[in-house]
């Protein structure tokens, strides 16, 4: 009886199935078929032997990356870019999905949807171009167009560390929060009016309502997507670390990540084994990460945690 009711389940389901037949193709091709490629990171690779029978070298890959005078700077800037990426990502993600969410004409709220969504849909070598539009020393609006006409010296932005900071930052979000506030408006919009309308009765203001009524509702949402981005701590948008910066070695001292620097030691060096190497610390590194803070999460609030 229970092979002929596991036998009419997957009849009934079979076209979802088949559905889901070229993300999982996809999946596998892209994810699991490159896993015997690993063996890289404890190899010194050679054109010749191939990947199986390139020599052993343990960590030696490990070691150069870890040895190098640059390490401490990389694993700074990937690692302090990430939270400020998460936590001012999330924060303005919820900010436009509450704003968006509060506007009641449909149509403006599409409108403005798309609007705000079209950064993350333009390619990151357009976004260093409209950006060097900006910041160029001799042609950029900011030299040209504010700093010229109030009498100030021109600012060389390509040379200047100081500003990139903050100007990576607003780019990330800038690009990024359209694509967040999506899932973050779907979450508000299923939240049941009616607490709002108690709230509203009981004379709370639309700040107590975000804060005792939205914020809540959020919470298992924002702790997923959270442990998620956690999980790629150790990873950096390379085309935003390497394509806006415009590859200024004057700013290496912050904007250079461990994704730019494998890639500058991959081309100079041809190194394949230090790569494979960087790559698999970044996963196992962002696999623990994923686990502790979902250990966390269960010791504090049970129900939200992932599993």
């Amino acid at each position: 009886m229970e092979r002929k009711s596991l036998g009419k389940q997957i009849k009934k389901h079979l076209p979802f199935y088949f559905m889901m037949l070229p993300a999982i193709i996809y999946l596998f091709i892209n994810n699991y078929m490159p896993m015997p490629g690993l063996v890289l990171a404890f190899k010194r690779y050679n054109v010749r032997d191939g990947i199986y029978k390139s020599p052993w070298v343990g960590l030696e890959n490990f070691r150069y990356l870890f040895t190098t005078k640059d390490a401490w700077i990389i694993t700074r800037n990937t690692i302090l870019y990430n939270l400020a990426f998460i936590i001012l990502g999330t924060a303005c993600a919820i900010g436009v999905a509450v704003i968006l969410n509060d506007i009641v004409s449909k149509r403006r709220k599409k409108v403005y949807q798309t609007i705000i969504l079209l950064p993350y849909m333009i390619s990151i070598v357009v976004v260093a171009y409209l950006v060097n539009g900006f910041l160029a020393s001799d042609t950029g609006f900011i030299n040209n167009c504010i700093m010229e006409p109030l009498g100030l010296q021109p600012v060389s932005f390509y040379s200047e560390t100081k500003y990139w900071p903050f100007i990576l930052i607003f780019i990330n979000i800038w690009k990024g929060v359209g694509y967040s506030c999506i899932l973050y408006l779907a979450n508000i919009g299923g939240i049941d009016p009616g607490y709002y309308e108690a709230a509203s009765l009981d004379g709370a203001t639309r700040w107590q309502k975000f804060i005792r009524i939205t914020l809540p509702c959020l919470k298992p949402t924002i702790i997923t997507m959270t442990i998620l981005a956690i999980g790629k701590m150790f990873y950096s948008d390379f085309g935003l670390f390497y394509q806006v910066p415009m590859q200024s070695g004057a700013l290496f001292q912050v904007t250079q990540t461990i994704d730019t620097y494998v890639f500058y030691g991959l081309m100079n060096n041809g190194n394949i084994g230090m790569s494979a190497a960087a790559s698999f610390y970044q996963s196992m590194v962002g696999f623990v990460l994923v686990l502790a803070t979902n250990a966390i999460v269960n010791k504090v609030s049970k129900e939200n945690a992932m599993f």
